[in-house]
């Protein structure tokens, strides 16, 4: 960034570092709103799927197939997958 303060372009910060142009815009514009360049912390969303009722329902349907669990809680598979995942509960079924 010091290189571009100096006056060079982004195209040449590109072509003399070897950091894609975007990658530069986007130090420029994190620093412009932050003051600073270190990474901002993720923003997650609260989880759709509630975890004791996810731990009930398995306990009460043992059997379940996750397209089932998945209709019940009304997400997708890959949900319930990290989900379970999240939680430490295995699926794997013996057979």
């Amino acid at each position: 960034m010091k290189y571009i303060e100096q006056g060079h372009t982004i195209e040449e910060a590109h072509k003399v570092f070897e950091v894609g142009t975007t990658t530069i815009k986007e130090w420029k514009k994190l620093k412009k709103e932050t003051g600073k360049l270190e990474k901002r912390a993720l923003e997650r969303k609260a989880t759709k799927i509630c975890p004791n009722k996810l731990k009930a329902y398995i306990a009460e349907n043992p059997d379940s197939y996750m397209r089932e669990i998945a209709e019940v809680f009304n997400c997708t598979e890959s949900a319930i997958f990290y989900a379970f995942k999240r939680l430490k509960i295995s699926r794997k079924k013996n057979g």
